[in-house]
């Protein structure tokens, strides 16, 4: 079998394993450091060393990171970027990044251009592109220096050819210039897959610029294997792709956590708990992969309506703070991350976390834990208990039916979680849990997904499911994935009855296994 490496790169530990097939044969957990890819060589180098694998055995290496996430996040290192809109005379009510927060919309410039174009639900025209007032804006945005350009048309994922020749144009006039087409990332809705697109060219410069990192971070270790960055919808991508399309990236850490965790228990469909550092994240397993949110999901304050895990975060970690006594108790959303092993009590520190009351009720052996034995019982008892009750609430948020299902709790942290959580027909802690994480990232498989408004007035609903799963099918190959295994693991077909025409929306999703040499 082929030897792969899979990392997590966390916001408190960056967490790696060697696979050899479906067996784990080496793991680490190192603190994530502030320049991230410095915690890769180190957890790269102690697999390796640990194993005695050379490195010319390595078939694969998977990454998962919050590089891109964090970036939007921190409003840092964001390039100036250029929108143009191809949907006049309509759209003009609401202009590009209209509902963007001032301090990230300042930072991208807010340069708009409104141009005519676009499509009609069934694929008509709004109106007819004009390429000479393409070309104009082109002329405009590259007088202003800025190379990083968006472009999104009125219901362009059923007509992608304005947004092509419009794309054509820009590299023409500016032939440097870094172009995002919104029918490439988002689904059907204007802004939201607009909005999609404009964060993804921001990203495109930082996106290159991680890239070699990581690159030059295996090749330091002699690893000649390919790179992939794992996507939020539990699949892979090449390095090169990963550059073109860095937005595809966000809340993967999550999506790896509930893969790992569904690969390590074998259960397909449950709830998930994974308990990092900082936060705890609680999601549901669909076949096997996280459901998906379907409602438009806000990144750094932004609406986007591109495939993101349904998960509800909050503040549960191993280093979250303790405070106040038994009447006037608060944990968190505060916690120390990576610096656990400085300020907590049991390394010697002087913070209290949660950590320090695990091991202080005896539900974990981390550190010295005669540091903690002056804690007040009674404060280590209502902690567990807050503790608890916050990851039952969670799991409660997320559940879609009262019926009791199988919880599989993965994480680091997960020592805080003592007792059953109520509420789940079963409570599943698998071996490696605490790196389900990167387990998850190594296993991860190629998917090529489709979401299209058909009209279904001159072919048959059962043509054009068809037909998505056949494009499904081959963006899957063509992105890497072994035609033997590919899948369609998702299809949903939901008929629009306030348009004309008898439409219907299709999504279909295919997966298969990672075309691997090795």
């Amino acid at each position: 079998m082929s030897l792969r490496i899979g990392i997590d790169v966390g916001g408190t530990n960056t967490d790696a394993v060697l696979m050899d097939g479906l067996k784990v044969v080496s793991k680490i957990k190192t603190p994530t450091t502030a320049d991230v890819t410095s915690g890769i060589t180190t957890a790269l180098e102690h697999i390796l060393t640990s194993s005695g694998t050379p490195t010319s055995a390595i078939a694969g290496v998977m990454i998962g990171t919050t590089h891109f996430t964090n970036a939007v996040v921190e409003r840092k290192r964001l390039e100036q970027t250029a929108i143009i809109r191809l949907g006049l005379p309509a759209t003009l009510a609401l202009p590009p990044m209209v509902d963007w927060p001032d301090d990230l919309a300042e930072t991208l410039g807010r340069n708009a251009w409104l141009v005519h174009g676009g499509h009609e639900f069934d694929g008509r025209e709004i109106s007819p592109m004009d390429p000479e007032e393409i070309r104009a804006a082109a002329r405009e945005i590259k007088a202003k220096g800025i190379t990083a350009v968006a472009i999104s048309a009125v219901f362009s994922p059923v007509n992608t050819g304005m947004e092509e020749a419009a794309a054509a144009i820009v590299r023409e006039e500016i032939p440097e210039a870094s172009v995002t087409c919104s029918a490439e990332i988002g689904r059907v809705g204007l802004l939201e897959r607009e909005n999609a697109a404009i964060l993804n060219a921001c990203l495109r410069r930082l996106a290159r610029e991680t890239v070699a990192a990581f690159k030059q971070a295996i090749a330091v270790q002699g690893i000649t294997a390919p790179l992939y960055l794992t996507q939020n919808d539990g699949t892979l991508m090449s390095a090169e792709f990963a550059e073109q399309y860095p937005v595809l990236t966000f809340a993967s850490g999550p999506t790896n956590s509930m893969r790992g965790a569904a690969f390590l228990s074998g259960l397909k469909d449950a709830m998930v708990v994974d308990v990092g550092g900082t936060t705890s994240d609680v999601g549901a397993l669909t076949h096997g992969f996280p459901r998906e949110a379907s409602v438009a999901v806000d990144i750094g304050g932004v609406r986007t309506n591109f495939r993101m895990p349904d998960v509800f975060s909050f503040g549960l970690g191993g280093g979250t703070l303790v405070k106040g006594g038994v009447d006037d108790l608060v944990i968190g959303p505060q916690s120390v991350g990576y610096r656990i092993t400085r300020e907590a009590l049991v390394f010697g520190g002087d913070t209290l976390t949660t950590t320090d009351i695990a091991v202080a009720a005896g539900v974990a052996e981390i550190g010295d834990a005669g540091k903690v034995k002056h804690l007040d019982p009674a404060l280590v008892a209502a902690a567990m208990d807050r503790i608890q009750a916050m990851s039952e609430a969670a799991v409660d948020r997320m559940k879609t039916s009262a019926e009791p299902v199988p919880v599989i709790v993965v994480g680091g942290g997960s020592v805080l979680i003592a007792k059953p959580i109520a509420g789940a027909s079963e409570m599943v802690k698998p071996e490696h849990f605490e790196a389900a994480n990167a387990v998850g990232a190594a296993i991860a498989q190629i998917s090529g997904e489709v979401d299209r408004v058909y009209s279904l007035s001159g072919m048959s609903r059962e043509a054009a499911l068809d037909d998505a799963k056949s494009e499904a099918t081959a963006k899957a190959i063509e992105a890497g994935a072994d035609p033997e295994t590919v899948q369609i693991v998702d299809v949903e077909d939901v008929p629009l009855a306030y348009l004309p025409g008898n439409a219907t929306r299709v999504r279909v999703k295919a997966v298969g296994d990672l075309r691997l040499v090795g």
